[in-house]
């Protein structure tokens, strides 16, 4: 097949074979390019739809934004499983195999400084919803005739006093979570909360976190997160991985 070069990582080399029927994005196979003690993983895709201007086109187009992220992961998947890989961003996409030899080139030290700090590790992603309170049953029934000024301003209290109670529960519950969890992990990173709105998760997001553990110990990681879950009542806490350590990849992030 003949097109441009998508990347979807940077590794060091390895023995273990992927997957023989993974397909990446557009359907074709990833296979290794070596080059100065690195592998870049790569496949070919079409000019039409991977050049600058189609490209942009496409990561608006929400269906097939979709499908290119899923063939994306599932490759980052697979090396997870036999490497420690550093994701590149999606859509990196370079003419031919020399240009992608440049890349690797040219932040070659970067790449090797943070494959060995990542070198046996995986991402853990922790959030922390708020699960929305159903009102209370005085606050459900219309009363039958209408209150007074005075009682409508003290019923508007007492709510505003109960919501930020609970706010400044959920507060303290996720500062101290995330303190924990920190404590044990080698690293963490802080994101910004989930819009639930996008992400379609119920309850508002209060922590959204992700942590950077080494395999060897990451059953302990989860059994540590599993006896937070009912710590506080209205709290729900969620638990994904082991991801590739994207929110820990970034060059500018290394000491």
């Amino acid at each position: 097949m003949i097109g441009l070069r998508y990347v979807y990582a940077v590794c060091r080399p390895f023995g273990t074979p992927l997957q023989a029927q993974l397909a990446g994005v557009a359907g074709d196979p990833p296979r290794l390019l070596h080059h100065h003690g690195l592998v870049a993983v790569v496949s070919h895709v079409p000019e039409r739809d991977f050049a600058e201007e189609p490209l942009r086109r496409h990561l608006e187009d929400l269906e097939w934004l979709t499908g290119t992220v899923r063939a994306h992961q599932s490759v980052i998947d697979a090396l997870t499983v036999v490497t420690t890989p550093l994701p590149l961003r999606l859509g990196t996409v370079f003419r031919d195999d020399s240009g992608v030899r440049v890349m690797i080139e040219e932040r070659e030290e970067g790449f090797r400084r943070t494959l060995d700090r990542l070198q046996g590790r995986v991402e853990w992603g922790v959030k922390v919803y708020v699960e929305t309170a159903a009102p209370a049953p005085a606050e459900a029934e219309t009363p039958d005739k209408p209150v007074s000024g005075r009682d409508y301003l003290r019923q508007r209290r007492q709510r505003v006093r109960s919501h930020e109670d609970r706010w400044q529960q959920a507060e303290a519950f996720a500062t101290r979570l995330h303190e924990k969890l920190s404590a044990y992990a080698e690293d963490a990173r802080l994101h910004a909360p989930q819009n639930p709105t996008l992400s379609g998760a119920s309850g508002q997001n209060v922590l959204n976190a992700a942590y950077l553990v080494p395999r060897s110990e990451s059953e302990e990681f989860v059994e540590m997160v599993d006896r937070t879950k009912d710590d506080v009542p209205g709290m729900r806490v969620e638990l994904t991985g082991p991801w590739a350590a994207y929110s820990f990849a970034g060059e500018e992030q290394q000491p």
